[in-house]
């Protein structure tokens, strides 16, 4: 308790709902807006940016019906417009109004944008910042400055964006923001700045960060932002925003929370079990945005703990730290082991033990796994991004596969007809299956329920997954998350390998495989790896371990 008390405070101010939205192709609805506040509230975050009331409908419908959340609640703005008074500015008005405690206001740092942007004075811009700030105290909500392009601002006249700073301070803002509006300062210089305005009188414990990714360097930018003496970080989900993005709060939090100098240096509102959920949030998001996750993505991806190479997987066997530099689970994440035509034994019985199966070396049928998979990839099957199915081959190999139902045929047709002055496609499947020594055909049709067309491997998929009797409970949660598709060779011999991703209401997420020269056939084969794949891992029947 000693030890956590001597901690300094850090504090994370998320902006995804915001910035995240001036992502391209990104528009969230009041209740996506609402669901993703709340999966930060749980997360710990201490202030949640909602939005900028007034300038759009969602947001505003937002701010009308708040979530009640334990993190500050923040509405954006910006400060008053020269010529009026902040009492008499209907845009600073329409911020308070939405009723927050907190309001941060976006304020010009930059002489060029000031005179160039705004067309007005630099003592015209530094009272507009001081009054809007002083006008938001006085109806007693806590209030932030961001200083808009500061960086570059600070590089023209220094001492000119150190006054803006220090009006805001002034007036009573609670945090300044030190805002790299465009991206370009990197890590090094973005430190020195930091330190130079504190060392100018503007205290670190006042101070925040926020950086663009448009060097790829917005995660280094915010650390060194806070090795200075920064103590508010302010960032997105997943690195969404503007361009490039913004500093990636799923890269950074779990950097705070498990990396020195920071983890014995800082303390935050996240507590370890709430890092355990990192993964899933991230991929909450993606979700809703209907994006495929990035498997490379740091800490949360899907590869960020796979090793591929048979040397590392042999090591991981033995101490999992020599080649993984945190336990994957800290933060919801898996290891993974790959299995592909470049593996030896130790990848196996690593990739085999994750599956729940031990088989002691040297064992024989290890060699038959192995031949087996080589001989398949040989074939167009790729293991390495397909563990599920992986899995699958060696439970057979090892007798270890449970029959749940065998499928005896299917059938998909597609129609193309006219309606009115358009076409539509129309495909419709059948599958039948042995069941308990029953016999029961399903059939089901491409559309959703809003009457969009989802294509052949989307009815397939509704079909198989239509009735499997007692096994019919234990998959209902299983949903088709993304698809790709490959051709493994060219002209007459042409394979197509189809890849799908999986994902359950546990929020585990795996991949399965088929290949043949259909691309329909190739696309069943993978359907039927992740129901088998889902059902041996929740049906649980006698024998399977």
């Amino acid at each position: 308790m000693a030890e956590a008390r001597l901690k300094e405070r850090l504090y994370l101010y998320d902006t995804t709902l915001r910035d995240g939205q001036q992502t391209q192709g990104v528009q969230f609805s009041t209740l996506e807006k609402r669901q993703i506040a709340r999966a930060l509230d749980d997360l710990g975050v201490d202030y949640i940016e909602g939005g900028w009331p007034g300038a759009n409908p969602t947001d505003s419908e937002f701010f009308a019906n708040a979530p009640e959340t334990r993190a500050r609640l923040a509405a954006f703005g910006m400060t008053k417009r020269a010529g009026r008074s902040a009492e008499n500015d209907d845009v600073l008005a329409a911020v308070l109004d939405a009723g927050t405690g907190t309001v941060c206001l976006v304020g010009k740092a930059h002489e060029f944008h000031v005179i160039t942007a705004l067309g007005v004075t630099l003592e015209e811009n530094l009272a507009s910042i001081r009054a809007s700030v002083a006008h938001v105290v006085a109806r007693g909500r806590e209030a932030i400055l961001d200083a808009e392009h500061f960086f570059d601002g600070y590089r023209a006249n220094p001492a000119y964006a150190l006054d803006c700073l220090k009006v805001a301070l002034e007036a009573g803002a609670r945090w300044v923001v030190l805002c790299d509006t465009n991206g370009g300062t990197l890590p090094a210089e973005v430190g020195r700045i930091v330190a130079e305005v504190i060392a100018a009188g503007i205290p670190g414990d006042r101070l925040g960060i926020h950086t663009h990714d448009d060097t790829g360097t917005a995660v280094a930018a915010t650390l060194a932002a806070v090795d200075a003496g920064a103590r508010q970080v302010q960032g997105t989900l997943n690195g969404l925003g503007e361009r490039c993005g913004n500093a990636n709060l799923t890269a950074l939090i779990p950097t705070f929370l498990l990396k020195e100098p920071y983890a014995s240096r800082f303390e935050t509102g996240i507590t370890p079990e709430a890092l355990t959920g990192m993964v899933r949030t991230s991929r909450m998001l993606d979700d809703i945005l209907n994006r495929v996750p990035r498997r490379a993505s740091a800490y949360v991806g899907a590869s960020a703990f796979a090793h591929k190479a048979g040397l590392h997987a042999s090591a991981i066997l033995k101490d999992p730290s020599t080649y993984e530099h945190i336990d994957p689970a800290l933060v919801g994440n898996v290891r993974v082991i790959p299995m592909s035509n470049q593996a030896g034994q130790s990848n196996l019985r690593a990739r085999l033990a994750a599956a729940g199966i031990e088989v002691a070396p040297g064992d024989p049928r290890l060699s038959r796994i192995l031949d087996e998979i080589k001989a398949r990839e040989d074939q167009g099957y790729a293991y390495d991004s397909a563990q599920a199915s992986f899995e699958l081959v060696a439970r057979r190999v090892l007798g270890l596969m449970p029959s749940f139902f065998e499928v005896k045929r299917y059938r998909v047709t597609v129609e193309r007809r006219r309606v009115g002055d358009g076409i539509m496609t129309l495909s419709e499947a059948v599958v039948v299956v042995l069941i308990d020594g029953q016999r029961v055909l399903s059939v089901s049709e491409s559309l959703d329920e809003a009457g969009t067309e989802r294509g052949p491997v989307n009815a397939l998929s509704k079909a198989l997954a239509k009735d499997l009797g007692r096994w019919q409970s234990v998959i209902a949660d299983l949903r088709l998350v993304d698809f790709k598709v490959r051709i493994t060779q060219g002209g007459v011999d042409a394979v197509t390998r189809v890849i799908i991703d999986s994902e359950d209401g546990q929020g585990r997420r795996w991949s399965t495989v088929g290949v043949s020269p259909n691309i329909v056939d190739a696309s069943f084969e993978a359907l039927l790896d992740a129901v088998n794949w889902k059902l041996v891992r929740d049906a649980r029947p006698e024998g399977c371990p």
